[in-house]
C-alpha cells in the first residue's frame, strides 16, 4: 500500500510537471542533454528553453529586424503536413530558407499515403532522398513522437502541431513574446489564457512552457464545456468569470474558436460566447495597464477578441508572427546540430566495437 505522503505526491502539480518532462525528454535530447528533435516544451528543463529563446534571440540585429543566418546551408527540410495550415507552415519555410536550406514541401494530398501506402513507407522513402530534418504536422496526437523514436530516428523532427497534443513551436514563439515584451520576468507574471482549453494544443504548451520558466500564476478561463477534467492539477487556476480572471494580469492570451465547437452542445453559439469570453476594452481595463494582449491565430474577431483591442496599443499579436520565424530558426538550428552530434558520436561508438573486434581477433 502506498502512503499517504506518496499517494499526495502523485496529485502535486509540480510533481507531475517533474514526472513528465522526465518521461518527454529521453526522445528529445542527445547524450550531451542537447536538443536532436523538437517535439514538445515538455521534457525539456528551463535551461533548456532558455537556450531555445537565446538562440531565436540571436537572430535579430540592433534594430530588431530579423537576420539570416546560413546554419542549414546544404541541408534538406521536407515540411510534412498531414492537416491544413498556413501561418506555421509559411512560418516555417521563410525560416528555413533564413537558414539557407534546400526546402521542399511534400503535397500530401497527392503523396503516396493517399494511395495506400503506409506512414512508415513514405517516411522512410523521404529519407532515402537525403532528408536531414523532417517538419511535421499531423491530426494525430504523437505523431511526431512515433516518428521520432520507430520510424526515422536519424532525421531531426520537429513538431509542428500534433491532433491536440502540442504546438511547442507555437509555444515557445509565445514564451519569446513575453521575454521581449512582458515587464517584468517570467517568475512575477500573472498570465491568463482565454477560450478553448479542452481542444487547445496551444494551451497545452504554453502552460508546460509557463510554468517550466518560472510563472506561479497561471489561470485558465472558459466555460466548463471547453475545460479538460483535472487541470487544476497541472499548477493552474480555474476561473469560468472571466473579469475575475483576467485581474491583475500582466498578460492575457486569447485562444482561437474552431467553428465546428459553434453550434455544438459545447458551445451555444458566437454571440453568446463573445458576451461572457470576449476580450474586450472594459475587460482588458481590469488587467495591469501594462498587460501584454496575445492571440495564435487566425483571430475571430468579434467572437474572441474586439478589433480594438486586437489592434491596439497594448497587442502584440504581429509580433507573435515575427518571433515565430526566429523560434523556427531556433529550434531547426539547434536540433540540426544536437542531431549531428548524435550521429558522430554512433559512428565512433561503431568504430570502436570494430576495432575491438579486430583486437580480439
Amino acid at each position: 500500500m502506498p502512503s499517504s505522503a506518496n499517494s499526495a505526491n502523485r496529485y502535486d502539480p509540480d510533481s507531475i510537471h517533474q514526472r513528465l518532462n522526465t518521461s518527454l525528454s529521453r526522445p528529445q535530447l542527445n547524450e550531451d542533454g542537447h536538443l536532436r528533435h523538437f517535439l514538445g516544451v515538455e521534457g525539456l528543463n528551463k535551461t533548456q528553453l532558455q537556450t531555445i529563446i537565446a538562440k531565436a534571440e540571436s537572430f535579430f540585429d540592433e534594430q530588431g529586424q530579423l537576420i539570416n543566418s546560413p546554419e542549414l546551408e546544404g541541408c534538406t527540410v521536407m515540411n510534412l503536413f498531414f492537416e491544413p495550415s498556413t501561418r506555421t507552415r509559411t512560418t516555417f519555410e521563410v525560416a528555413e530558407k533564413r537558414l539557407g536550406a534546400n526546402v521542399l514541401n511534400i503535397d500530401i494530398a497527392r503523396s503516396s499515403t493517399k494511395k495506400g501506402e503506409s506512414l512508415r513507407d513514405t517516411l522512410w522513402n523521404l529519407q532515402a532522398m537525403t532528408a536531414d530534418i523532417f517538419v511535421v504536422r499531423h491530426s494525430a496526437s504523437g505523431a511526431a513522437h512515433f516518428m521520432a523514436t520507430e520510424v526515422t530516428p536519424d532525421i531531426a523532427i520537429i513538431n509542428g502541431g500534433d491532433g491536440w497534443h502540442a504546438h511547442p513551436t507555437q509555444g515557445m514563439l509565445d514564451m519569446l513574446t513575453i521575454h521581449r515584451e512582458a515587464p517584468r520576468p517570467f517568475e512575477e507574471l500573472s498570465v491568463a489564457i482565454i477560450g478553448d482549453i479542452k481542444h487547445s494544443r496551444v494551451a497545452r504548451s504554453d502552460i508546460s512552457a509557463l510554468k517550466t520558466l518560472g510563472v506561479k500564476d497561471i489561470r485558465v478561463i472558459a466555460p466548463k464545456t471547453l475545460l479538460p477534467k483535472g487541470i487544476e492539477r497541472y499548477g493552474v487556476t480555474v476561473y469560468e468569470n472571466l473579469d475575475e480572471g483576467v485581474r491583475d494580469c500582466d498578460v492575457i492570451m486569447g485562444l482561437r474558436i474552431q467553428n465546428e465547437r459553434i453550434g455544438s452542445p459545447l458551445l451555444a453559439n458566437s454571440n453568446e460566447y463573445y458576451k461572457h469570453y470576449g476580450i474586450t476594452p472594459e475587460r482588458l481595463a481590469l488587467a495591469k495597464p501594462d498587460a501584454l494582449v496575445m492571440h495564435p491565430g487566425p483571430m475571430n474577431r468579434g467572437v474572441e477578441i474586439a478589433s480594438s483591442v486586437a489592434d491596439g496599443p497594448q497587442s502584440v499579436i504581429l509580433k507573435q508572427v515575427n518571433n515565430g520565424i526566429a523560434i523556427r530558426m531556433a529550434v531547426l538550428s539547434l536540433a540540426m546540430q544536437g542531431q549531428r552530434e548524435y550521429q558522430q558520436l554512433q559512428r565512433e561508438l561503431q568504430l570502436n566495437s570494430t576495432n575491438l573486434k579486430q583486437t580480439g581477433a
